[in-house]
């Protein structure tokens, strides 16, 4: 008896503890399908094609998407095109790639709003019919003025008590185009006392005479995103729609608009908490202005945190994933420190990539004890951290290069680089020792003189003589030249994100271009997105729009220290 109780207890602290694990959704959704309100779990993901995706939205679709996998089942991707003025198929093919970049597969499950809108407009006839729409001829600054306060409520417009047949006929006419933009719109008429102001009679369909990207001028009445939304997941049997936590207020509208255009097994709305980004531009708004006053080099500049943009800077759909993961998931709005998003990155491609030598800001290294025009092939291995990635073989000759940083003529105490008298220890090389410099007429150093120790070969003295600092290098005759391109964050961190005046903060310094910058031979194999740690340097990415097979650019993906601590 008592090893049964014993074992009934441990059952029940291993269901608790994996009921703590699971995140708030995942509880409801176990509790819908345990109790039948579901016989199976859809999700999708409604992005409004007027932008491209940003970082926030790369955890709504892993979200959906994760979900759909872990309860086995599927995941619908949607466009919500319901607004024409703001819509473009460039928007439609850049948000499509994300996604698939991202890894959510939506299979043959690629669905618009527009496909929706004959059946949206027969549900707008179906309420007429029960007398729950009317069509009101109040304009917009009307509506708001008869919607009322927080605090008072709203008052009935004058044309909510019209007979169905009146308002089918002018409805009717409203989609055969007889009136002008903002002459009439289709309302539900729900509560105009209600305390939540998104049941004042809010209006689900309005005259636009616009083309839209998807049905060209077939239609010039449109309906209003509260109205098209849970028609659209209703239509397509999602169970449980995920979305921010904006849309809270909205829900009772959500739930008015399946309940009485009677939908077997209506969705669930269900809110999370959105993903903020300390000092980063994630608003449309801000991020179009932006690219259209010609600040940044389009919607992915890799300064920015679009999908598109941190693609191009070199970050990996595993990484992203990582980052969304240990954010969690809330209904609690709280800002996450970029340097996480640092060090998913860090902690995604240390073991992935090569580490490799490229010199960034170069000054040539003489040794003059080398002989003349020949060059050796030392070994080195690719990635110490993972022997998997193997090795390489390093051309090494008299002239090399290395970092202009690296030397200097009067340094400063515990400075353990190249300066005259001391010896350093090239990288996979031999030990050097400093003999002087050559400067030109402005008093710039050109070039740094040196003698090397042969026995030295792979960096260690056969003597046992220690050197506390050790440098990279590459030599100059076999160096391949590229362009190198770092970035900070955009928005000035120090100021904050925005003036006194709601303008950007901008960071003068957000991209600085080095053109001249020497590299190991191997990376002229290189090709668009490869990745690689640049020692003492960072990781870098072969930027994919303005690499060319005989210019290759780089992208610093990140340094490599890290501010942030898990």
């Amino acid at each position: 008896m008592e090893k049964r109780e014993l074992e009934k207890k441990d059952r029940e602290e291993m269901e608790t503890k994996e009921s703590v694990s699971k995140n708030f959704i995942e509880q409801i959704i176990e509790k819908d399908l345990a109790e039948g309100v579901y016989d199976h779990v859809q999700t999708r993901f409604p992005p409004e094609p007027n932008g491209y995706l940003h970082i926030g939205h790369a955890k709504a679709i892993l979200l959906n998407y994760g979900l759909a996998q872990k309860y086995n089942g599927k995941f619908n991707m949607r466009f919500d095109d319901t607004n024409p003025t703001k819509e473009k198929i460039e928007y439609v093919e850049s948000i499509k790639e994300d996604i698939q970049w991202l890894g959510a597969d939506w299979e043959d499950r690629l669905f618009f709003a527009s496909d929706y809108f004959e059946q949206m407009y027969e549900y707008a006839v179906f309420l007429i019919k029960k007398g729950k729409a009317y069509v009101c001829d109040l304009t917009a600054d009307q509506i708001r003025e008869y919607r009322g306060t927080l605090t008072e409520p709203g008052k009935e417009s004058p044309y909510r008590n019209r007979s169905v047949e009146e308002n089918l006929k002018l409805f009717e006419e409203m989609r055969e185009g007889k009136y002008a933009d903002g002459e009439k719109v289709l309302r539900a008429k729900i509560d105009m006392a209600s305390p939540n102001m998104n049941m004042r009679d809010p209006v689900i369909y309005r005259v636009a005479h616009m083309t839209h990207h998807n049905t060209g001028d077939k239609w010039c009445i449109y309906p209003m995103y509260d109205f098209a939304h849970p028609i659209e997941d209703a239509i397509e049997h999602i169970t449980h729609s995920i979305c921010t936590l904006e849309f809270e207020d909205h829900r009772p509208l959500y739930d008015w608009v399946v309940r009485e255009c009677e939908f077997e097994m209506p969705p669930k709305q269900i809110e999370f908490a959105k993903l903020y980004l300390t000092n980063v531009v994630t608003g449309k708004r801000y991020i179009k202005k932006l690219v259209e006053d010609g600040i940044v080099d389009g919607w992915d500049d890799p300064r920015m945190v679009t999908i598109s943009g941190l693609r191009r800077r070199g970050y990996t759909p595993e990484s992203i994933k990582n980052f969304v993961e240990l954010c969690g998931v809330s209904k609690a709005n709280s800002s996450v420190d970029y340097a996480m998003l640092e060090y998913c990155i860090r902690e995604d491609l240390k073991m992935k990539v090569p580490r490799l030598m490229a010199v960034l800001d170069p000054v040539k290294l003489v040794i003059d004890n080398y002989p003349e025009n020949q060059i050796e092939y030392l070994d080195a291995s690719n990635n110490l951290e993972n022997p998997e990635l193997g090795t390489r073989q390093i051309p090494f000759g008299r002239e090399l290069y290395i970092e202009r940083a690296d030397f200097m003529e009067e340094p400063p105490r515990k400075y353990f680089r190249m300066f005259p008298g001391n010896e350093v220890r090239l990288m996979n090389a031999y030990f050097v020792k400093c003999t002087g410099c050559v400067k030109d007429e402005n008093g710039n150093v050109v070039e740094v003189h040196g003698t090397y120790d042969p026995a030295s070969k792979g960096g260690n003295s056969p003597d046992g003589r220690k050197v506390k600092g050790t440098i990279h290098w590459v030599a100059a005759n076999t160096a391949v030249k590229a362009e190198v391109r770092l970035y900070e964050n955009i928005v000035d961190e120090e100021k904050g994100k925005l003036n006194e005046d709601g303008t950007l903060n901008l960071n003068p310094n957000s991209l600085t271009v080095l053109k001249n910058c020497y590299m190991e031979p191997v990376l002229k194999e290189a090709k668009a997105d490869d990745k690689f740690q640049f020692v003492r340097n960072g990781y870098f990415c072969v930027d994919h729009k303005d690499s060319k097979e005989d210019a290759l650019v780089f992208n610093r993906i990140v340094s490599l220290k890290s501010s942030f601590k898990i």
